[in-house]
């Protein structure tokens, strides 16, 4: 089935003294360029949703296509999920799926649209990622005719409040990795200890095989 992607990108790291979470740099590239890079040949274009931050702010490159939040008051994650869901439905032929990934996910495995397509229940319009039991909603795998109504909720003040609740909404199933020798795949950074984290970890780890 044909598929989007987006890069959510829209925090501003507050306990990391206010960065902008796509421009930080582990193992020599910013977590932008890692995530692009694990998502390897994506169909054109690749959407960022980076919130109220610039092009310039968070590192955009010609083939990124960044989408602007709906509601300015309703910030994070399902901002971004909602802003792209309303681009692509803006679109004359859009596709039938929405792959979602965090930006503060360097690590991202390179196989992630695979499983989760795997995983994909028939009845459900979602599949999110999980590891070690937890999971991973801002990595997850959507129907886009299931967000239809999602920009007009966000609108009218009706969404849900994050997206694992949207997740539960949808029926989304769970796709849980196997164990990796280098830890978890989907481990963020939100925290200067976790950026230093990824840092070492990058240092022993090969950068994601697809393009920057």
């Amino acid at each position: 089935m044909q598929a989007a992607a987006v890069i959510l990108a829209g925090g501003r790291g507050r306990r990391l003294g206010g960065a902008v979470k796509a421009a930080l740099h582990v193992g020599g590239r910013t977590l932008l360029q890692r995530t692009t890079a694990a998502l390897g040949p994506a169909p054109p274009p690749l959407l960022v949703a980076g919130g109220a931050l610039s092009a310039a702010e968070l590192g955009l490159e010609p083939r990124h296509q960044r989408v602007p939040d709906l509601a300015p008051d309703h910030a994070g994650p399902l901002a971004g999920l909602a802003a792209a869901a309303a681009w692509l439905l803006r679109q004359p032929d859009p596709p039938e799926l929405l792959l979602s990934l965090a930006v503060d996910t360097p690590f991202a495995p390179p196989d992630l649209l695979a499983r989760l397509l795997a995983a994909l229940p028939p009845a459900g319009g979602a599949v999110i990622a999980c590891y070690a039991g937890q999971d991973y909603p801002t990595n997850g795998l959507w129907r886009l005719p299931a967000l239809a109504g999602l920009p007009a909720a966000m609108a009218a003040g009706t969404a849900p409040r994050s997206l694992r609740r949207l997740a539960a909404d949808l029926g989304a199933g769970r796709c849980e990795w196997p164990p990796q020798a280098d830890g978890d795949p989907f481990q963020s950074v939100n925290t200067p200890a976790e950026l230093a984290a990824a840092e070492a970890r990058a240092a022993a780890v090969p950068p994601p095989s697809g393009r920057a």
